[in-house]
């Protein structure tokens, strides 16, 4: 499929599905944000496969078919999302092993892994979020991955807990439960979170200690990025850290409903992060 064809659809699901991301990737200079909308078209086809309705048995397999598109990956395709994740692999050099651990965090929610420590949760984090943040680093061009890749790592840890803060009640629904139980019987909280609101309340906000300190180590990275990408994943991570302070001023209000920002907010964030104000 011609690049331009594959990029453009590609942007297009990143518009429609992208409720946060989008903000900062429209701050990249075309070529990039041609790159990063692919990236982010398949990783959401692969979010997408693990959190469906269908048989769990059946999302493995789309999983594997997923992996098995990876191996190589090729431009001479009629899918414009493979298609565009091939002409920015040739072009970035994406390190395609990342789209592999982001299937593999997606077995494990499908698997039902349960975590017991911080370092088991940390661990799926860097799976689901922080590859990604690696094959964003690839597109933006740093001096030394070697620096740059731990702290997107990082980066994505906090951006990911803060996901999961968010969306108790969803997870919850799904039957699934993210926060650590060492954690949860540490402040008194049931590990299956189903105690009084009040005890889920006390687990969030220990957990957003934790988040907020990730932010912090992540953070580093943005003065090793040039001006367009530095704004891009300021604006991505301003949007999540605020949302994160919203979390913390009131963690019952998790188990109410999903948090979220007004478009107006994140508007200014991303507006901030041009300028080059703090996230």
């Amino acid at each position: 499929m011609n690049a331009d064809a594959a990029y453009r659809q590609c942007e297009a699901i990143t518009r429609r599905e992208a409720k946060n991301f989008a903000y900062g990737i429209r701050l990249l200079k075309e070529p990039e944000r041609h790159a990063l909308s692919a990236v982010y078209a398949l990783a959401r086809r692969i979010d997408d496969i693990g959190d469906g309705d269908a048989p769990a048995a059946q999302r493995l397999e789309e999983l594997a078919a997923v992996r098995k598109d990876l191996e190589p990956i090729s431009t001479d395709t009629d899918d414009p999302v493979l298609a565009g994740v091939a002409h920015a692999a040739a072009r970035y050099g994406l390190p395609m092993a990342a789209f592999g651990e982001l299937i593999d965090g997606c077995v494990m929610d499908v698997e039902g892994a349960e975590y017991s420590t911080i370092d088991d949760l940390v661990g799926y984090c860097r799976r689901v979020a922080g590859s990604v943040g690696r094959l964003s680093l690839a597109i933006f061009g740093v001096d030394d991955v070697n620096v740059a890749n731990p702290l997107a790592d990082d980066l994505g840890v906090a951006l990911q807990l803060t996901n999961i803060l968010r969306d108790i009640i969803e997870d919850g629904e799904r039957g699934r439960v993210y926060l650590p139980t060492e954690d949860a019987e540490a402040v008194g909280c049931p590990p299956d979170l189903s105690g009084p609101p009040s005890a889920v309340a006390d687990l969030v906000a220990f957990e957003c200690v934790r988040a907020r300190e990730w932010f912090d180590r992540g953070l580093q990275l943005l003065p090793l990025l040039n001006r367009r990408s530095r704004a891009c994943v300021s604006a991505m991570a301003g949007i999540y850290r605020r949302l994160l302070t919203r979390i913390e001023r009131d963690p019952m209000a998790v188990t109410r409903g999903r948090v979220s920002l007004p478009a107006w907010e994140k508007g200014y964030i991303a507006l901030r992060s041009i300028s080059g104000g703090a996230p």
